[in-house]
């Protein structure tokens, strides 16, 4: 195959291509790519969602063990889009109040980012288990603070980052846990909203917690990507941003002064990782990676239209000569069907969902953790080792791209200690 080309590779094609150890779904596999298959059970976690906008977006009214009882916004027409998605519930405008409801054992916060954490700890202080949406926290201060207070209720905190269960991702992540990139030596990760301006004003024309929110404080939709498919932390960064004194920049309660930054990381293994969160770009928006490896490569289709592409050398050792007379290694390269993998839901879960079909996902692995009493898969750990490095990152390109250190707080794996 040229190496110019791209053919068509699906995923059945692929599994057979690269031989018995690829092939079907095996426990192993489903291990690797954050899975696991719950057993029938009885138990229905009573579910409250504080926040209808975002919050009316997954299908916790689809998972057979769980029951929306309560919801919370400020806003009649929100409390409504969340009773209209998950059906009756008690309604409140309180969060306090909605926390005393008598028929609750966790809670889902999907509410502006400054407001996560401190709903987070206070859910878990009354006894309920998190998810809340990304990003964790706002500084290292508040994620250390969620931390503790995870550690010191035993209650389940998971947050809903969606890069996770992307089906790229959870492809990636089963390849990688079978060993077939190799050795991953460099990730790229691009986080692009250029159509968020809309969303920096209220409908009363006032500033929203969006209005000059510094763009590596949003990394997780780019780490998610990265860090669970290579299993290694970011541990060292330099990021330079870029600003063009626009007035947002200069007003903002963040003192931001960046639309755009890029963050180059060392991660635990030695290895590279570029992320780049972008919100003022002449560029499609898009939330995706690449994984680079020393047998295969996986590139996310990009916004311009090119496929999710798998690259892989030819194990014949042929030489390609190029147009201009220098050798070549010879490599396959194919486009991607990548599959919903629907077949890890229950059935009545296999619905398109909302980030790339990962909402599912995400209410999924959440009630299960709690079913199944054991850590969820993006739990306070895997939050933390997401969201701290855009945080240090923004600390460097305040700096001018400072060299900094990332604090490793370790990890947590899926079982129940």
């Amino acid at each position: 195959m040229s190496n110019e080309s791209i053919q068509h590779l699906s995923r059945r094609g692929f599994l057979t291509g690269v031989g018995a150890a690829a092939g079907a779904y095996m426990l192993s596999d489903l291990q690797a790519a954050g899975i696991t298959t719950r057993p029938a059970s009885s138990t229905v976690v009573r579910m409250g969602i504080v926040g209808g906008n975002f919050g009316s977006t997954f299908q916790w009214h689809l998972d057979p063990n769980c029951k929306v009882t309560a919801v919370c916004d400020l806003r009649d027409d929100r409390l409504k889009d969340l009773v209209h998605a998950y059906g009756p519930a008690k309604q409140y405008k309180s969060f306090r109040e909605f926390l005393k409801h008598p028929e609750l054992d966790a809670v889902g916060i999907f509410t502006p980012a400054p407001l996560h954490v401190w709903m987070a700890t206070e859910a878990m202080k009354a006894g309920k288990h998190v998810i809340s949406a990304v990003p964790a926290g706002m500084s290292v201060e508040e994620l250390e603070l969620l931390l503790e207070t995870v550690e010191k209720t035993g209650l389940k905190y998971m947050m809903a980052e969606t890069s996770y269960y992307r089906p790229e991702v959870i492809t990636c992540r089963e390849w990688a846990g079978q060993g077939k990139f190799g050795t991953m030596f460099y990730t790229e990760a691009e986080y692009y909203h250029e159509g968020a301006f809309p969303l920096l004003y209220d409908a009363a024309g006032f500033p929203t917690w969006r209005y000059g929110f510094p763009p590596m404080h949003y990394p997780t939709h780019c780490t998610g990507i990265v860090i669970p498919i290579t299993g290694e932390r970011l541990v060292e960064v330099e990021a330079v941003g870029w600003g063009d004194g626009h007035e947002v920049l200069a007003t903002n309660e963040y003192k931001n002064p960046f639309w755009d930054t890029t963050a180059f990381f060392k991660t635990s293994g030695g290895h590279c990782s570029r992320i780049s969160v972008f919100w003022h770009v002449a560029a499609g928006e898009t939330e995706r990676g690449g994984i680079y490896g020393s047998l295969m490569s996986y590139i996310m289709e990009r916004p311009e239209g090119s496929p999710n592409t798998v690259i892989s050398i030819n194990k014949d050792g042929k030489t390609v000569i190029d147009a201009n007379g220098y050798p070549e290694g010879d490599v396959k390269i194919a486009a991607y069907e990548e599959p919903t993998h629907w077949e890890l839901l229950p059935p009545s879960m296999r619905v398109p969902a909302g980030h790339g079909g990962s909402h599912t996902f995400l209410t999924h692995e959440f009630i299960s953790s709690i079913v199944e009493d054991r850590w969820p898969t993006v739990n306070v750990y895997e939050a933390i080792a997401f969201t701290n490095p855009g945080i240090i990152a923004h600390q460097s390109a305040l700096r001018g791209g400072e060299p900094m250190k990332i604090k490793d707080y370790g990890t947590k794996v899926r079982r129940k200690d």
